[in-house]
């Protein structure tokens, strides 16, 4: 059954957020794997705003899907504090990548890992 009306808005809203985040930190690491530095950085600027959007409609859309949920009303479980946990590192990891280089395989390697665990949490609800 296909999600419709404000809540499948969200869910592509918060898609989105990821997918774009994803995209800025990805190239903000391949950059500096590739041995480019902050200042070499022709993109940073775009990079810088595509992460902050991004962030913003992950949380829109995410709280906007807790709220139509009535989750937010009745505490948080512990899957929505996993899934909160994941989106404030995520975004240090790929930091991590584009600041010091020698991480920035692994970093690499690691976010996809990392997003993909969020999308298990988020289905599955383990916890």
């Amino acid at each position: 059954v296909a999600a419709k009306g404000l809540g499948g808005l969200l869910q592509v809203v918060h898609l989105l957020g990821v997918v774009t985040l994803f995209t800025a930190l990805g190239g903000t690491v391949l950059h500096a794997l590739n041995g480019g530095t902050r200042h070499s950085n022709a993109g940073r600027g775009l990079v810088a705003a595509l992460h902050g959007i991004s962030l913003l409609l992950i949380l829109i859309g995410g709280f906007g899907m807790m709220a139509r949920l009535g989750i937010a009303q009745s505490g948080f479980p512990g899957w929505i504090y996993a899934k909160l946990g994941i989106w404030v590192a995520l975004p240090f990891l790929g930091m991590l990548g584009a600041r010091k280089p020698e991480y920035s395989r692994i970093t690499m390697i690691l976010m996809p890992i990392v997003g993909g665990l969020a999308a298990w949490i988020a289905i599955y609800k383990p916890f």
